[in-house]
């Protein structure tokens, strides 16, 4: 049996990281090959136990955002000789196996900078806390200690061997897995209940957005490119603490009337079987689950050059792929969706390519994916 150790800081509901590591859990419990432990500050227990898994509290004493990551790196490796393997979702030079679910910080900066001011760029360069994470994430790269990097798009591997030249041999992609039995097209029986609950037509094109962080994954693209499309509705499920600002805006774009902000939402099946696309525009993201989820429910996608699940994009036959600061773009390519799915056929077949996008990342393959690499890292 594999001792593994799973760093994370903190547990958020809602978060991409929190599921694959859910999702990681119940694959490799049923594997049998693999005892998990999640080194945490926080995690709800009985979350761990129904996945097969078990809970460390790991919550040193900490002031400030900087301090909290280096004394949680530092309660980490402390107690890394206790397994046999160490795996981190965050940024702990020394880790056997990094997981680089959120992607490069200094890419996800740079992405950021797009967006402010010279004054906000300035903020971003000089920061305490990101010239942190940035050294620690080189000193990670760098150090002996570290045998493989689980990534989750070849964007992602690609990146990481470009800025910090590790070798091939260390870089692993392992796709989200998703529960394609869950989440099938079938999820479509929740189309006329949610519709008639939203006083969305039934035949009316809409979009669904899956995503919390509104900023960073694109809700102003998305409210903008719908503008000028007066049949197309949006619905957007996901918590901001700016929400108020993304609903003046749509006002502002005479929009409101065909969005709904559907704040944080538990259960994403009965969203996904409602709609007819699904959009992320966002910014920077590694390979968002909220994606991988809404093509095996049979949504075409539309998505941004930085996001990983552009590269299971075809263009006009599963989805399509703009710059996320593209809002004519994005238009144009709603405009050739709404064409396609005019015609039953054509509907259809945008459909059925989504779901064969989505069908081979089954649980059960990333769980085999994983035990493999970690029987090979510790043979």
């Amino acid at each position: 049996m594999i001792r593994l150790a799973i760093a994370r800081q903190r547990y958020n509901p809602y978060g991409g990281a929190e599921r694959f590591v859910a999702r990681a859990l119940e694959a490799l419990s049923a594997e049998g090959r693999v005892a998990v432990t999640l080194l945490a500050r926080d995690w709800p227990e009985g979350t761990m136990a129904s996945h097969g898994g078990r809970f460390q509290r790991v919550d040193p004493f900490y002031l400030g955002r900087t301090w909290r990551e280096a004394s949680f790196a530092r309660a980490v490796r402390y107690r890394a000789a206790e397994y046999d393997l160490l795996q981190s979702h965050e940024r702990i030079p020394g880790a056997a196996v990094f997981r680089a679910g959120d992607g490069v910080h200094a890419t996800w900066l740079e992405h950021d900078a797009r967006t402010r001011n010279a004054v906000g760029r300035m903020v971003l360069r000089w920061s305490p806390y990101h010239r942190y994470l940035c050294r620690t994430e080189r000193a990670m790269f760098a150090h002996p200690a570290l045998r493989c990097v689980i990534c989750n798009s070849r964007m992602v591997r690609d990146d990481i061997a470009r800025r910090f030249g590790v070798s091939d041999e260390k870089l692993v992609v392992v796709y989200n897995g998703v529960d394609t039995a869950a989440f099938h097209p079938d999820v479509v029986r929740y189309r006329g209940e949610m519709r008639t609950r939203w006083g969305i037509d039934n035949e009316a094109p809409l979009l669904a957005f899956v995503g919390s962080g509104f900023a960073r994954k694109g809700v102003e693209t998305a409210l903008r490119a719908i503008a000028p499309l007066p049949s197309v509705h949006l619905v957007v499920a996901g918590e901001d603490k700016r929400r108020v600002r993304y609903e003046a805006l749509a006002r502002e774009l005479g929009v409101m009337w065909r969005v709904r902000f559907l704040g944080a939402v538990d259960v994403v099946k009965p969203v996904y079987g409602a709609s007819d696309a699904f959009i992320l525009p966002t910014l920077y993201d590694p390979f968002p689950n909220a994606c991988v989820e809404a093509l095996a429910c049979g949504l075409p996608l539309f998505t941004s050059t930085g996001c990983g699940a552009a590269e299971w994009v075809t263009e006009g036959q599963n989805g399509w792929v703009r710059d996320v600061l593209d809002v004519p773009g994005y238009q144009a390519a709603l405009k050739s969706w709404l064409v396609r799915r005019e015609t039953e056929d054509g509907c259809r077949s945008l459909r059925t390519a989504a779901r064969a996008t989505a069908e081979p990342c089954t649980l059960e393959a990333m769980a085999k994916a994983l035990s493999v690499l970690y029987l090979r890292l510790i043979i």
